[in-house]
């Protein structure tokens, strides 16, 4: 009797192991890596004004005022006050003035700079900034800060404008920001082919070689803990985790046995469940730590050379405030 039961007990198993198995999420080897920027005020306080200094009637008028305060508070990089101060200039600046075209690229560097994207994206779209071209002094750094803009709020038609726009005036920067793309996304096969086109060593073949060197397999890891529950956290270095998978699959394996073999069938199915439950959980729960391992090591390497290579957008700027 207890023979059938430990039998039944061991198909049913099978059944959910299969059924599982079937419906089990396979983790993606690919990398979402998040990189980010450092960007040092002393850095941006080196670029100088794209535009002409005031006269000195200009600085002597209202608006002259507000632009003079404003500047000062965006030098500072004290962004918010920095942009109320320019539209009260905005507004006080007569309207035929070829500075309001000026404070309007302001106001957008300064939302820019603030990371709200949105809004930068409204002040452009609402000014008379979206008719200007190459004859504009800041014409680079607009067309940065539109593709970065874009970029951020996943609008791929407009930033391929931009970038479209970038390949015609400002070729080089265009290259650029193909790297930075790459990089900043991940995309291992295009850092590949572009750096089929560098001198070699370049900053792109230590990038790869370090990658590869440290990465971890995501299907490897997923294999080793289904063969042995914590292998594959062993694997990517996280030997707790590995102790705790080992333990606990064993002990439920090990309640279920002595439930089955003592005739406590319904308890052994529910035991079951729950060991089936930690054994995929593990598996999968692997898979998605040697990805998260893979991205860590990833991004090291990518963050320093985006930094030191001044690859993201707001370090190409050309001009300051």
């Amino acid at each position: 009797m207890n023979k059938r039961r430990l039998h039944l007990g061991l198909r049913l198993l099978c059944g959910a192991l299969l059924l599982l198995i079937a419906s089990c999420y396979r983790v993606p080897d690919r990398i979402d890596p998040r990189v980010s920027y450092v960007f040092q005020d002393r850095h941006f306080q080196k670029l100088n004004s794209a535009f002409p200094p005031l006269t000195f009637n200009e600085k002597e008028s209202d608006w002259g005022r507000e632009y003079t305060i404003a500047r000062a508070f965006a030098d500072q990089l004290d962004l918010y006050r920095a942009v109320s101060t320019f539209k009260r200039a905005e507004i006080l600046v007569p309207k035929d003035s070829s500075r309001k075209l000026e404070i309007e690229y302001d106001i957008l560097l300064c939302y820019f700079l603030a990371k709200r994207y949105d809004e930068a994206t409204e002040e452009f779209e609402k000014s008379a900034l979206s008719s200007v071209d190459k004859s504009f002094p800041a014409y680079h750094d607009l067309l940065l800060i539109l593709y970065e803009c874009y970029r951020e709020m996943d609008n791929p038609e407009k930033q391929q404008r931009i970038t479209e726009l970038m390949q015609a005036s400002f070729p080089e920067t265009a290259e650029k920001l193909e790297i930075s793309q790459a990089l900043r996304l991940g995309d291992l096969p295009k850092i590949e082919e572009i750096n089929q086109c560098f001198q070699h060593p370049s900053y792109l073949d230590r990038l790869l070689d370090c990658y590869w060197s440290y990465k971890k397999s995501v299907a490897g890891a997923q294999a080793l803990n289904a063969v042995l529950p914590g292998a594959g956290y062993l694997y990517i270095g996280q030997k707790k985790s590995a102790h705790t998978a080992f333990f606990l699959n064993g002990l439920f394996i090990a309640a279920a046995y002595e439930f089955f073999h003592h005739g406590h069938t319904a308890a052994g199915i529910i035991t079951l469940s729950f060991e089936t439950g930690w054994y995929f959980g593990g598996i999968y729960g692997a898979g998605q730590e040697a990805k998260y391992y893979n991205e860590r090591v990833y991004e090291v390497n990518a963050s320093s050379i985006l930094n030191d290579s001044k690859l993201f957008p707001a370090l190409m700027l050309q001009h300051a405030f």
